[in-house]
């Protein structure tokens, strides 16, 4: 009898968005993930409707008058949200990556302390700072100009 190879999912799709005992790290995960797939939606939308040139200037007008609605206006401040956090969140990640926040390794020793301490004050730093690039960008998205 073969052997299955492979853990069973018993979380389905809740145990890719949940954050368990992971917390905001893993939430924040998550929604690294969610904007990178929206930001490659935009671009490849981006490109279908940079293709529509080839067809003459007819076409372009068009496309352009009908991306005019309200829908693709709040659309595009999406794309700048997914933009700001994703920058944000990814200049933390490749910071990680690089061992920044680790902290030195030794000998653990009850009470036990971990990088989550060290990083977690920078997800929140992250936070605040992807909040305020959003709200000023939205000021001025929605008719309020920034001087």
């Amino acid at each position: 009898m073969p052997e299955n190879k492979f853990l069973q999912n018993k979380l389905g799709l809740m145990g890719w968005i949940s954050g368990g005992r992971y917390g905001i790290e893993r939430y924040a995960y998550t929604l690294h993930r969610l904007t990178g797939l929206g930001i490659l939606a935009y671009f490849v939308l981006h490109i279908l409707v940079t293709t529509s040139r080839l067809f003459g200037e007819q076409a372009w007008q068009t496309v352009m008058g009908f991306l005019e609605s309200p829908v693709f206006r709040y659309g595009e401040f999406l794309v700048y949200l997914a933009f700001a956090y994703h920058a944000l969140n990814g200049l933390r990640l490749v910071l990680v990556e690089l061992g920044f926040f680790l902290g030195v390794p030794r000998q653990p020793v009850y009470p036990y302390t971990n990088s989550v301490r060290r990083q977690r004050p920078v997800l929140v730093l992250v936070m605040v700072v992807a909040a305020v690039i959003v709200l000023l960008g939205g000021y001025e998205f929605f008719g309020f100009p920034v001087r």
